[in-house]
């Protein structure tokens, strides 16, 4: 009987969809500031710097690196960007990827970022005791 109504009481918290998802963030962070600050002719260590480390260099394939980035938020919004930079010995000599498609729902960082800090405002406002138990958020 008590078997019963724990399977009854989990499956209904998991119909209201009241457990908490968190966001998936996979490979780069790949913001467009840092983007647009890369150069034609940069050498391989400055490019290092603005980006960080490449999450696909191929060993086989000296002159290419990926930077794929992929974020899914707590609604289930899936994004994803994959930039090519090609070089000529040391310099970059080349790029795919790097300008923003004409879509606004490709988040950058700071997209992000803001995300994560409403969801966290979301949540301590949710554990707030309020007497009527109703808890308004205001609307900005």
């Amino acid at each position: 009987m008590r078997l019963a109504v724990l399977a009854v009481l989990v499956l209904s918290l998991c119909a209201c969809e009241i457990v908490h998802k968190l966001p998936t963030r996979q490979g780069n962070v790949i913001d467009q500031k840092e983007l647009d600050a890369l150069e034609i002719g940069m050498s391989r260590d400055q490019v290092k710097f603005l980006l960080g480390t490449p999450i696909a260099a191929s060993v086989f394939r000296n002159d290419r690196w990926d930077y794929v980035g992929y974020y899914k938020n707590p609604r289930g919004r899936v994004y994803s960007r994959t930039v090519s930079l090609f070089f000529e010995g040391d310099s970059l000599a080349r790029m795919e990827g790097e300008k923003a498609e004409a879509s606004e729902d490709k988040p950058d960082l700071e997209a992000i970022e803001k995300e994560a800090k409403k969801a966290a405002t979301e949540e301590e406002r949710s554990k707030e005791k309020t007497d009527s138990g109703i808890v308004i958020t205001p609307k900005k």
